[in-house]
């Protein structure tokens, strides 16, 4: 199975104009990813590319515009640019660059690795901090590929973490509902079934209506229930005793995000009055389904339980409002297609703004009264 852009580690390259920012993608993915010119302001959009990267592993490399376009169609493009924050586990910082980005790479503690470019043209007087490269020779190449390495972090965190152990059977109850994509199966349940797999555990797969006749198959009880937020309510009366019931939404709150800021975001939400105002966020940009998550079933829960006057904005994909403070609470997907360093942003500009927020097994959950 390919690895999944969020979890690759994902590697921003940042600098002005024409600094040799798109050549040094191209070198360290060692083909021709993103346009090269030699005029100025040339990449206009964020270029991603992904690849294996030896001593490293799974990596997204991505390509920003220029932060010192000044015109008005370049303060646009340089405004992606600082959207790419959110996201970069590491960031290549092409000099000169002006201080107040250095300060905020700081500000939000993400590892950076100043480079000096064109070094097969240019032999400026560098700091001991900052690796001079040249993407036409390859100089320097080696030497930052072995500082990324350095920067990368030793978090070998497991989506399953505490829910089970080498040799235990795990049931996974997956719906196939008409929201369910046709030939294959959505996102979460294909990683937390993989890690199972790697982890030496017996996943056994079944949907709803198929729960019982799969318990009864078994010598023993499972160590674990696993099922999507939305099936609890069925799945649940029929957990034996002592077993573990959980959601992917729940695992991947926990494995991305903050659980324990995400519980407390569920007790508010149980606190709500009927004029709560309410913002979902789903990480996927797609189609609505007639039994969407999101758009459908988590609504319909909510207003059971707080009233048909609350008021539900949703937002999808990169869509996040920068002001949230109309809101009374956020409830967030499990994020599987995002990484975990965006999530978090996400969280701490909640934080920040003083707006509660839950994810939707922990929400979904809270409203069924499931512990």
């Amino acid at each position: 199975m390919t690895t999944p852009l969020s979890e690759r580690l994902h590697i921003a390259i940042f600098g002005n104009c024409n600094s040799g920012k798109s050549s040094l993608l191209n070198a360290l993915a060692q083909q021709s990813v993103a346009v090269v010119s030699a005029v100025a302001g040339t990449t206009t959009d964020v270029v991603q590319k992904s690849i294996e990267l030896p001593g490293i592993g799974a990596a997204l490399l991505i390509d920003t515009p220029g932060l010192d376009d000044t015109t008005e169609l370049g303060q646009l493009r340089a405004a992606q640019s600082y959207k790419v924050l959110s996201k970069s586990d590491i960031a290549i910082v092409l000099l000169p660059v002006e201080n107040a980005f250095i300060e905020r790479l700081q500000a939000l503690e993400i590892p950076t690795i100043l480079v000096q470019s064109k070094c097969d043209i240019a032999q400026p007087k560098i700091d001991s901090n900052v690796i001079a490269v040249s993407s036409v020779t390859g100089e320097g190449i080696s030497s930052l590929l072995g500082a990324i390495a350095s920067a990368v972090s030793t978090d070998n965190r497991l989506i399953t973490e505490g829910i089970c152990e080498a040799g235990d059977t795990v049931l996974l109850v997956m719906p196939q509902d008409s929201s369910a994509p046709k030939g294959r199966l959505i996102k979460p349940q294909v990683e937390v079934l993989r890690e199972l797999l790697d982890r030496g555990c017996t996943p056994i797969c079944c949907q709803t209506e198929g729960m019982q006749a799969a318990l009864a198959a078994l010598a023993k009880p499972p160590k674990a229930v696993i099922t999507d937020s939305s099936a609890f309510a069925a799945v649940k009366p029929f957990v034996p005793q002592g077993v573990t019931l959980t959601s992917f939404s729940i695992l991947f709150a926990r494995y991305k995000g903050d659980i324990e800021l995400f519980r407390k975001g569920a007790r508010v939400l149980l606190s709500l009055s009927s004029t709560a105002h309410i913002l979902i966020a789903e990480a996927c940009s797609h189609i609505p389904q007639s039994e969407d998550i999101g758009r459908v079933k988590l609504p319909r829960l909510l207003r059971k339980k707080l009233g048909d006057t609350i008021t539900i904005d949703t937002v999808g994909g990169n869509d996040f409002p920068e002001d949230l403070t109309k809101y009374d609470l956020i409830i967030h997907c499990g994020a599987c297609m995002f990484n975990r360093r965006y999530v978090l942003s996400r969280i701490a500009q909640a934080k920040e703004q003083g707006v509660p927020m839950t994810n939707y097994g922990v929400a979904i959950a809270a409203l069924l009264g499931i512990e």
